[in-house]
Parts: C-alpha cells; structure tokens; sequence
C-alpha cells in the first residue's frame, strides 16, 4: 500500500527548505518532491504549485485565511487596507483551482467568512463586497459547503443591500450552490423570504441583476445530482413560473434594446413554461408577440434568433397557442431565419426542432409551413450537417411531422432530395435509425421496418375437433 502524507507536511517540508537552506521557492518546491517520491510516498493528494511567500516559505492561501481568522472579531476595527488585501489574495489562490478552494475550507475559511456576513453591521461596503467575493470563489464547485446559515445571511443581504455589485455576486453565490446539489435548491425554493426577495429583484432596474436573478431560476430548476433518485425540478419550475413568469415576459418589453439579457430573459421564460397553461399566461403577457417582433428585428443575431426557437418549441406545447403562433406570421419568420443561418449547426438544431412540434397532428400548421418553401430549406439543412445526429434527427421529425397529415408534400420532399438525405442519415447514424425510418415510411419511400417482437412457443397448443 502507497505511502501518503498530508498538505501540512508537504508545506512544512517546504518552508523548512526555504527558510533553512536559502532554497528559492522553485527549488524548494522541486526538492521537496523528490525527497518525498524517492522515499516512495504517493503526491496525487498533495497540491504542489500553492503560491508561497518567498520570505517565510508559508503558502499565501494559508498566509491569508490564517490572517483573517485571528482577526475574525475585529475585522471592522482593522486597517480596512490590510482586510481587503488579505481577502483578496484569498479570493485569488481559490480561483486557480478545485483543490485550492478545497484546502481553503478545510481551513475554515468559508465558515469563518459567513459568520463574518452574520454580524456585518459595522463592516464598509468595500469589506462586504470582498467577503462576498471570497466566498464565491471558495463554494465554487463544492458546493457541499453550503448550509442553511449560508442561506439566511445571502438572504439577508440582499434583503438590505443596495449595491449592484454586491447584490450580483449574492446571486451567484446561490447559483453556485444550486450546481450538482439537488438539497441545496430544495433548501432555497423551500426558504419563503428568499424567494419573496427574489421575486422583487425580477423588477430591478439594473439589467445585471436580473439576469443574474434569471441564471439563479434556471439554476433552481436543475436536475443534475445523480445521488438523488427523484428531483423536484419540476415542482420548482411550476412554483416560480406562478410567481413570476408573468413578470419576467414583461421584462422582454422594457429590456428590449439589450439583446443579451432579451436572449437570457427568452431562455428563462422557455425553461418555465412547463405546463400547458403556463403557455397561455406567456402569450397573454405579450411573450408571443415579441418573439414575432424580435425574429423580425433582429434577423442576424443567431442567439435571440436560437432563443426564440425554443420558446415557440416550449410555447407549443398548448394546442390553442400552436395555432396562433403560426397565425401570427412564424411560418415565413423560421423559413428565412433556417435559410438564412442553417450553416450554423446549434441553430439549426434548435430551429428544426421547433418545425417539427409546430407541424405535429397540425395539418392547417404542416401547410403554411409547406407554403414558405421550407421543404427545400430543411433538406438542404440536413445536406449540410452529415455528421451531427442531432441536426439528422430533428430533420427527420420535421420531414415527418409535415407529410404525415399532408402526403400531398411528399413528391416535394423527395424531389429535393429528401430521400438520399434519409437513407445517409440511416447509414451514417444507427442510433437515430428509429426516427429516419419514420421519416421514410411516411414519405412512402421503400424502408425495411424490422419487426421488433414476435410471439414463439416451442410448445404447440393442439386445437379441438
């Protein structure tokens, strides 16, 4: 069994190094190494590039969390020069690396800094800001660090604090505590006056601050922790859709003119639309009538062009919506939006999905999309992307979904080249073969249809005279 040593004594040896023997901190750090692996000790748990004081061989990390932690109670009374300095060079070792930030609350850090918050009264703006800051740095990736101590001062904080700055690294200290972490997005959506702070900030005036309120939504509605058997993405996303989906479509009016967060405010409202009522809420917000305005608006920029896809993909999912989104004018819209942009392969994943739910059991739908010529665009789409099984796949739903209830299309599909385009697809790409050859078979177009499942009994039940 391999040999191990800890952080401690790695460093130890180190400084013991540089302090005795005059050693650089190159030379120290090299020597050390080979000390330690010629006595057949295994480093792989060891951090060995920490960023060390050249005068007393102690890595700044330990230097700085150290500093802070003898002077916990009286952080306000100190040089607030010599506070944020420590703060920052902690800050600063975090963001190197996943291991940093691990010795760094192993070091108590990041409790030490929440209690700190906890009694913030009398600390500057500067010193707030820099412990927020530190912390952020600190929970990112781990953010099995987060208690619900963590919660109720970030809960306070933006509660009372005015500061954009501030206000936006609060937000993402709980957006990173919502990454891989399923309990902790339950502790914050299950927290009432959390989530009643968070429905005020969705109103804010800086455009910085509702986005970073939008990121922590989209966050919330996360099912990414694989210790947990069942999430509740779902239940959180229905919760803030009732709360705030309304608001957050009228934000795309008042924010009109700032494309990025008009592409994040779309992404929100798509990613909340989980029900089929909530399609409605968004068309009644207006939500339908900016997509349509932007798509004309702004026929160059891929993302709201790309975002705006996946809302009418999540916005059809109400029948009565489906209809009217075609009734407003997306037909021609998506036509010139796919021809224009369908070298571009995440687009063009995103705008073929969206034909094919707008086109599904919708014949009156099938056919105003038929009637812009985009037949020849979604063929020639998948002509350009042979090797994406995405862009193959959702093509083969769009060319299914339009002919399926209108076979009238289909010599206008295969004249295009539909077909070779398919049966490249099925060569090309096994996996998706299921969707292809649907796409075959409603073209009328020869297809071998395996057949899946055939009863057979070795015992032969003999029939009565």
């Amino acid at each position: 069994m391999a040999k191990v040593i800890t952080q401690e004594t790695f460093d130890d040896v180190v400084k013991e190094n540089i302090v005795e023997f005059s050693m650089s901190v190159e030379e120290s750090r090299e020597e050390t190494v080979k000390q330690f692996e010629a006595q057949g000790i295994n480093l792989a748990n060891i951090i060995k590039d920490l960023n060390l004081n050249a005068d007393s061989g102690v890595p700044l990390l330990n230097e700085a969390v150290e500093w802070l932690k003898s002077n916990q109670a009286n952080l306000a009374g100190e040089n607030q020069e010599d506070v944020c300095k420590r703060l920052g060079t902690l800050a600063t070792e975090c963001k190197l690396s996943v291991p940093h930030r691990v010795l760094a609350a192993k070091l108590g850090a990041y409790e030490m800094i929440v209690e700190v918050l906890d009694k913030e009264k009398e600390l500057n703006k500067e010193v707030i800001s820099k412990l927020v800051a530190a912390a952020n740095s600190i929970i990112n990736k781990q953010p099995d660090i987060f208690s619900f101590k963590s919660l109720e001062v970030v809960s306070r904080l933006l509660k009372n604090e005015t500061d954009k700055t501030i206000v936006c690294d609060l937000l993402r200290w709980l957006q990173k505590a919502c990454i891989l972490h399923e309990m902790n997005r339950q502790m914050i959506m299950e927290d009432s006056p959390t989530l009643k702070h968070l429905k005020t900030l969705v109103g804010h005036d800086e455009s910085e601050v509702v986005k970073n309120v939008c990121a922590l939504f989209r966050y919330l509605i996360l099912d990414d922790d694989i210790r947990v058997e069942f999430g509740k993405a779902h239940e959180h996303a229905r919760t803030l859709a009732v709360e705030t989906l309304t608001d957050i479509t009228k934000l795309l009016f008042k924010f009109k003119s700032d494309q990025d967060l008009v592409c994040d405010l779309l992404l929100t409202v798509a990613s909340l639309t989980v029900r089929n009522e909530f399609c409605q809420v968004v068309e009644d917000a207006g939500g339908l009538k900016f997509i349509m305005d932007a798509m004309v608006e702004f026929p160059d920029s891929i993302k709201i062009l790309r975002e705006s896809c996946k809302l009418l993909k999540a916005l059809a999912g109400n029948d009565s919506v489906k209809s009217h989104i075609i009734q407003n004018g997306a037909a021609p819209l998506l036509e010139s939006a796919l021809n224009r942009h369908k070298d571009n392969e995440p687009f063009a994943r995103h705008a073929l999905v969206c034909v094919a739910t707008l086109a599904l059991r919708e014949k009156d739908n099938s056919k105003a999309l038929f009637e812009t010529g985009i037949p020849e665009t979604i063929v020639q789409t998948m002509k350009i992307h042979p090797t994406s099984k995405v862009v193959q796949r959702n093509g083969a739903w769009s060319i299914r979904n339009m002919v399926s209830r209108s076979r009238d299309q289909c010599d206008t599909f295969i004249s295009h080249g539909a077909e070779d385009v398919l049966n490249q697809a099925l060569t090309d790409h096994p996996t998706i073969a299921h969707d292809v050859k649907s796409a075959l078979r409603d073209l009328g177009c020869k297809v071998h249809l395996n057949e899946e499942w055939k009863a057979q009994s070795d015992i032969q039940i003999k029939k009565d005279d």
